[in-house]
């Protein structure tokens, strides 16, 4: 994987020195379909969540990537196939040339976590010649998926479960976790919601007692405090799957933190009830929320969703996460590629029982 690391990062070098015109003046967002939430800021598009997703077409031999981040990393993929990894790339214009002349789609996507920072993207430029076409049309299925770092893909492609910070960050790919993998697999535009290390009430080991995954849930921008993700309008999903509680419950409790095993039981069922009623007034009665248990968490998940099923809310369903043959050779034993892969398979045909009006 540190060779790979390193291909990526020779892959992402000082950009070709090339002239275009500028991104379309109508706004980045006129030109590009994205799925993720991203605040528009006209000139570009901000946003923190790992994941995100932006795809354009253009015609000629190459385009240029408008980027200003220098936390995270990302694949760029012309025609479905991945043609450069750009690891922190900073502010630039990254060109991808020497395409054949024609028609091309590109897709440009966030690989990994990266809360404490704003990335931004200032559209696709084609190179000289070529032109940005219209964007491709939006999916007429959408997911959400809500998690942690199992959800965003930690260090999945990770070779070793010992991973030091660099190797971590080099080896998230949420475009690979079982959330992309499966929302791909149903043809279905998605969101990967997910933030490392928080739990619905406690945080992994009992970190940063002020907040948790729900105090972030709003936000497009998870490093403002108080920012509000604006919906467009656009982003009705009728499938919304929550998988938190690894970090409630994974780590014992610290002498000093405010719970026993039962106050933390209580209080992990009283909040991920009043979630799944939040999430229902949000998007109303035609979305399914699929809640995730496994481990020793999956009995509370289950509690809840019974719960909210004998009060009359039928479109809440419980998936029990079969955890059988996963080998979490993932950093720090998180889900390992295959492992997301398995996982993918499991949870697709699930929810491809599931009477979902799509």
């Amino acid at each position: 994987m540190l060779v790979a690391s390193t291909a990526a990062m020779v892959l992402a070098g000082p950009p070709a020195v090339a002239t275009a015109a500028p991104p379309d003046q109508d706004g980045v967002r006129a030109s590009v379909h994205t799925a993720g939430r991203v605040k528009d800021a006209g000139d570009v598009l901000q946003y923190s969540w790992p994941g995100v997703y932006f795809e354009g077409r253009f015609r000629g031999t190459g385009v240029g990537i408008v980027l200003d981040d220098p936390a995270a990393d990302y694949d760029v993929q012309v025609d479905g196939a991945t043609v450069a990894t750009l690891v922190t790339p900073g502010r630039t214009t990254h060109w991808i040339d020497r395409l054949r002349d024609g028609v091309h789609t590109v897709r440009l996507v966030k690989r990994n976590d990266t809360p404490w920072s704003t990335s931004s993207f200032g559209g696709f430029v084609a190179a000289p010649g070529g032109a940005v076409l219209g964007r491709p049309a939006a999916r007429s299925r959408q997911i959400e998926f809500v998690g942690d770092s199992l959800t965003a893909g930690y260090g999945n492609l990770s070779t070793s479960r010992d991973c030091t910070g660099e190797q971590l960050k080099r080896t998230t790919n949420a475009d690979v976790s079982y959330g992309a993998l499966t929302a791909r697999r149903l043809r279905a535009d998605y969101q990967i919601n997910a933030y490392s290390g928080l739990g619905m009430v406690r945080n992994y080991n009992g970190g940063s007692p002020e907040v948790n995954y729900r105090t972030f849930y709003d936000r497009a921008l998870l490093n403002v405090p108080g920012d509000v993700w604006q919906n467009p309008g656009t982003w009705r999903p009728k499938l919304v799957v929550v998988h938190l509680g690894t970090n409630d419950f994974s780590t014992p409790v610290n002498p000093g933190e405010p719970w026993t095993d039962e106050s933390l039981a209580a209080a992990y069922r009283s909040a991920y009830g009043g979630f799944l009623q939040k999430l229902r007034a949000r998007y109303g009665p035609a979305t399914t929320v699929l809640a995730v248990g496994t481990g020793p968490f999956a009995g509370h998940v289950e509690q809840v969703v019974e719960e909210r099923r004998g009060a009359g809310d039928r479109g809440v369903r419980y998936w029990r996460l079969d955890d059988t043959g996963l080998d979490h050779t993932g950093c720090h034993w998180h889900y390992s590629a295959r492992d997301n892969r398995l996982l993918a398979d499991r949870l697709t045909a699930f929810i491809s029982d599931l009477p979902i009006r799509w």
